[in-house]
């Protein structure tokens, strides 16, 4: 109970889903006017997406997207969730992000991963070497080092501003490297559960203060589908089931409609593996949102809660 009573922050992971019959132009307004909304309910921050080559989502130019939406905004902090370091240099993010800060100072927040984004083919068409995340903490470094103004090379605008660096993961390496270096960490357990626990205890065992930050901060994905009753929130969450499938047969599309039910969408392996891939999803009503994401809150220790939810309409 105690764990209840503390300060959580509350903020929005947001891919910007293309929906069936919808375009990505509609998708990046929605993005923008969600954000608005977030912003007026007391949502710490607002984070994008980098993913490639999927038809489903709107936020491959992540950092264009970002400053869409913070030109929509006036306080709400916006950022990556994540910008996925190996596709990119070092160099080139953190001129990105300095311009972002320097257009919206105080408000930008740039989230790292190490996974590609995207499959193989992908990854050659963004030029990015098969072994482009081994040298990961290395590129994380060199990027801290552009804001700090270390090198001899500057990051015009970049050098010198402060950006606070948030470190994504779904798994040990990141949770371990998260702690070594004092960042805050979010877990991916919206999609990736299978080592929520492990890797937080790893982050929070690692964890050594650093000029960012003094002591651990963790952040937990979790989708949320939440409705005036408890069919309406399953009914909605049947978009993302769908989403699942298809990407398990390989066939990512655009965001479906919901379903009124699963059966006869699904086999039985498939909806075992989907179940368990989204087993930190919360469907129903508001009671049931808010009990589930309580339980949540105490079993993790979350200081953040960073809520998605990929719903049609």
């Amino acid at each position: 109970m105690a764990r209840q009573q503390r300060a959580v922050l509350y903020s929005v992971l947001d891919l910007a889903p293309i929906v069936q019959g919808g375009s990505a132009a509609q998708s990046l307004a929605n993005a923008r006017d969600l954000a608005q909304h977030a912003e007026r309910l007391g949502y710490h921050r607002y984070w994008l997406a980098e993913h490639h080559n999927i038809p489903g989502i709107a936020s491959a130019a992540t950092s264009v997207v970002i400053g869409h939406v913070a030109a929509g905004t006036q306080q709400i902090r916006v950022g990556s969730g994540g910008i996925m370091l190996p596709n990119h240099s070092p160099l080139v993010i953190a001129e990105q992000f300095g311009t972002l800060e320097a257009l919206f100072p105080g408000r930008i927040d740039l989230g790292i991963g190490r996974a590609p984004g995207g499959d193989s083919r992908t990854a050659r068409a963004l030029r990015r070497g098969v072994t482009s995340a081994d040298t990961f903490p290395q590129d994380l470094r060199e990027l801290m080092g552009y804001f700090r103004g270390e090198g001899p090379v500057k990051a015009i605008p970049g050098h010198g501003l402060k950006v606070p660096i948030y470190l994504l993961g779904s798994s040990d390496f990141s949770a371990r490297l998260a702690g070594e270096m004092g960042l805050p960490f979010a877990f991916a357990s919206h999609f990736a559960p299978d080592y929520l626990d492990a890797a937080l205890a790893l982050y929070r065992a690692t964890f050594r203060p650093s000029e960012q930050l003094d002591r651990p901060h963790v952040m937990v994905g979790v989708n949320i589908f939440a409705a005036e009753s408890e069919q309406e929130g399953r009914r909605l969450f049947t978009s993302l089931q769908q989403q699942f499938v298809n990407l398990i047969r390989g066939t990512p599309g655009e965001t479906p409609p919901p379903l009124e039910t699963m059966e006869g969408r699904w086999t039985l392996p498939e909806r075992a593996h989907v179940e368990h891939m989204l087993r930190y999803s919360i469907a129903g009503s508001a009671q049931t949102v808010r009990e589930r994401l309580m339980h949540l809150i105490e079993d993790t220790g979350a200081d953040e809660v960073v809520v998605t939810a990929s719903i049609y309409d």
